[in-house]
């Protein structure tokens, strides 16, 4: 069976989050903690999602989540790192990595949108005339 390669990646990444998350915790950090552990880990879970997408509006709109809380992500990261909570060398390699997860989910879904346009949906009206 073919892996998913932004499946596994968010997978993991999610991991590396709770992590982080557990030492923001140790460091009585508990707002900026609680809201980069629902975004990162978000990410991951509307990948599941959306890889068991009913449609591929379906498909597209958690994708579309996914690479949102990606960029939510990195702010949540930039402002951990900026107000230095957790050192720059800790929180860099999650941020580069949130940052390559959001520019592949947004490919991802410019892609399949692009590649798959709406049909046109012909009204009744115009049908009948056609017809005539």
């Amino acid at each position: 069976m073919k892996q998913s390669l932004i499946k596994e990646k968010s997978y993991s990444f999610a991991l590396r989050i709770i992590g982080l998350y557990k030492e923001l915790l140790k460091q009585n950090e508990f707002v900026l903690s609680k809201q980069l552990l629902r975004s990162g880990t978000s990410i991951g879970a509307n990948v599941e999602e959306a890889l068991a997408g009913q449609s591929r509006a379906d498909f597209l709109s958690k994708m579309s989540i996914a690479s949102k809380e990606a960029r939510e992500t990195s702010y949540w990261l930039r402002l951990i790192r900026d107000s230095e909570t957790i050192s720059k060398t800790k929180v860099d390699p999650l941020l580069t990595e949130s940052e390559s997860i959001a520019n592949i989910l947004t490919s991802i879904v410019k892609t399949t949108g692009t590649n798959n346009p709406k049909p046109k949906i012909q009204n009744s009206k115009s049908a009948r005339y056609e017809a005539d």
